[in-house]
């Protein structure tokens, strides 16, 4: 026996689970994903995601609605005549008709231990808040934002100096697992769904451009969360002087410094930074249409001297 199952996903984060779900037998009816965007050095290209991009190397047919108002797209959704459909990070809102497709419902693996970060960026804001801990959870979808019953958890530790790009890495490999053992689960009819709690309840909201330049009057580890939170993308940053005109550094690393001093000053010659309270070394600096580079290679192009003071603040 196996599942007949439609996949729904758009990034490279989604694309392990494809692959589990193929391994552990199932047959792919169809892939969903978002339709392929502007790309390339110029912007000129369209480029299809990763999800589609492997979906067709698999034999898979791929399918790249805008969205599921049109009711021919609803009908061919159903006329696919799967068990289940799984979702993850697709990136389009699913209506009630398209959650009530197939046989079995829809089941979306999310980034977090809900109810806590629900919604568009669980992974940043886990690590922004300096949360010790996140996971995958196997959810059965409805009309709510990420409310669904929990089918099934699997805990991830977060590191003290872990990024986001890291955990990333981790929960991705992490969710392909558990969503192949929930899937197999359902197959015999043995996955339970618990009903999420009341309180605790956080929402991801998507990283806006305006929040990412480092703040150093806060204390020391929130600005090394936030550093971290956003690395590598979008990527926090300060703005110093570089041959005579302002340019902004984005940090990708850092961890806890010692010694305490004016906010923003530089207090050692290997890039300890002055916050609110406590201090943070920044460890992988990248200049702006530069490589990431560590902070000693980084200082032998870019001198940054102790006493000098990094521009802090909001845009």
């Amino acid at each position: 026996m196996s599942l007949s199952i439609i996949f729904m996903g758009t990034p490279e984060f989604s694309v392990p689970t494809l692959r589990s779900l193929i391994d552990a037998g199932h047959r792919i009816r169809a892939v969903y994903t978002q339709p392929p965007r502007p790309g390339g050095r110029r912007g000129l290209d369209l480029q299809k995601s990763p999800v589609h991009q492997a979906a067709e190397l698999l034999g898979l047919p791929v399918f790249t609605p805008v969205n599921f108002k049109d009711p021919d797209e609803r009908q061919r959704f159903r006329e696919l005549d799967a068990d289940v459909a799984v979702v993850v990070a697709y990136g389009l809102l699913l209506p009630e008709a398209i959650l009530t497709g197939p046989r079995l419902g829809c089941y979306n693996g999310h980034a977090s231990l809900l109810p806590r970060w629900r919604g568009a960026a669980p992974i940043q804001r886990a690590i922004m808040a300096g949360d010790k801990k996140t996971g995958m959870m196997v959810m059965k979808m409805d009309k709510g934002l990420d409310t669904g019953p929990v089918a099934l958890t699997r805990e991830v530790e977060i590191g003290s100096t872990m990024t986001a790009g890291e955990l990333h890495g981790k929960l991705m490999l992490t969710g392909a697992k558990a969503m192949a053992e929930a899937m197999n689960k359902l197959e015999y009819n043995e996955l339970p769904l618990t009903e999420q709690r009341a309180e605790g309840v956080l929402y991801a909201a998507k990283i806006d451009k305006g929040e990412t330049r480092i703040d150093f009057s806060k204390p020391a580890a929130d600005v090394h969360n936030h550093i971290r939170g956003l690395s590598p993308f979008p990527g926090a940053w300060f703005e110093m002087e570089i041959a005579g005109k302002p340019e902004r550094v984005k940090v990708l690393g850092s961890e806890l410094g010692e010694g305490e001093g004016a906010v923003g000053k530089v207090l050692s010659d290997n890039l300890v930074i002055a916050c609110g309270s406590g201090s943070v070394r920044l460890t992988k600096l990248q200049k702006a249409g530069g490589k990431p580079l560590a902070a000693a290679d980084f200082l032998r192009g870019t001198p940054i001297a102790a006493g000098a003071i990094l521009t802090t603040g909001s845009v």
